[in-house]
């Protein structure tokens, strides 16, 4: 075992895909010599050159439209928005490029996208969202959103090696923090497999990204005041496995679904609905959500607090959950 930050984690994984298939490449803004906004990429254009390790110009647009011909081509193109705010400036290539290649065509597009959503940074509205509710509704766009380094590399290589898009969500509160590994890389891990992070029998904690690996943190305070939370790590949203999330209702009776991006219109009221949909007389009282506020998320650190779900948050509605 060793002890390993989530950048460096996801910067080996890019590496040992470069070295397995040639028709892998990785491009975008900033990526290369600097190494990538958030140091993921650094170092990788020294082995495998600026054909393989491409910066791009400031257009998320363009660099989105060329990385689907090239996967239309034949390459598996991985690109980087440097901010998950700027995929808004690339709706269009992916919503009605990308996710249409197979439907309409039959052919593949395997196309990996990588992006840090989220707050915690005071980087401000335009640098802070979680907007991975843009993209669950959309037919043809698969999206992974892991939590910790293992998973992080599973699920990277799954989707470098899928034959259509694939949305890879890095919160950037994730990069920094260290995790025990194996010495070597993980095997890929199968989309559509949520996993029990944390087994408990008095409610059902739902989340992905950051947010499942606060609830572990959670969970963990909880089990000193004897209410045992059960957490379900998504990992990826499309495919969501609904019959673990619903198998763990059956059993808990009570359900909270985290979510860092605002409550109105978010994917945690999704799976509430398919909660009640297939649980309902399972249920001690409605599924709950603990998301954040309706408000662009502001610079200021006391703030982006306010506006963000915590730790505290959780513990709380917890504890609310588990009394009535």
């Amino acid at each position: 075992m060793r002890t390993i930050t989530f950048t460096q984690i996801i910067r080996e994984t890019l590496a040992a895909e470069l070295r397995r298939d040639p028709s892998v490449f990785l491009m975008g803004e900033d990526i290369g010599v600097y190494g990538g906004a958030f140091g993921v990429t650094r170092g990788l254009i020294e082995e495998f050159g600026p054909g393989r390790v491409r910066d791009t110009p400031i257009s998320e647009q363009a660099l989105t439209g060329i990385a689907i011909g090239a996967a239309v081509a034949g390459q598996r193109p991985v690109i980087e928005i440097m901010f998950m705010d700027f995929i808004t400036l690339a709706v269009d290539q992916l919503v009605n490029m990308a996710a249409k290649v197979h439907p309409i065509y039959g052919q593949a597009c395997p196309l990996v996208i990588r992006t840090p959503p989220g707050g915690g940074r005071g980087y401000g509205a335009t640098h802070s969202q979680s907007l991975e509710r843009l993209f669950a509704g959309v037919p043809g766009i698969k999206i992974a959103a892991p939590s910790n380094a293992a998973d992080a590399s599973g699920l990277l290589q799954t989707a470098i090696r899928d034959n259509n898009p694939v949305l890879f969500l890095e919160h950037k509160l994730l990069y920094p923090q260290r995790f025990e590994v194996d010495d070597e890389l993980p095997p890929p891990i199968p989309f559509g497999r949520a996993k029990v992070a944390r087994a408990g029998r008095d409610l059902t904690i739902v989340a992905w990204s950051h947010m499942a690996w606060v609830a572990q943190h959670a969970a963990a305070k909880l089990a000193a005041e004897d209410i045992e939370a059960e957490v379900i790590d998504l990992l990826t949203l499309n495919p969501l496995d609904i019959d673990t999330i619903v198998s763990s209702a059956k059993r808990t009776g009570r359900v909270m679904v985290l979510e860092e991006g605002p409550k109105t219109g978010g994917f945690a009221a999704e799976i509430a609905a398919q909660v009640a949909e297939h649980a309902y007389e399972y249920l001690e009282q409605p599924v709950r959500r603990l998301a954040g506020a309706d408000f662009p998320v502001p610079s200021a650190k006391n703030l982006e607090a306010a506006c963000l779900p915590s730790l505290n948050d959780i513990l709380a509605l917890a504890r609310e959950l588990v009394q009535n």
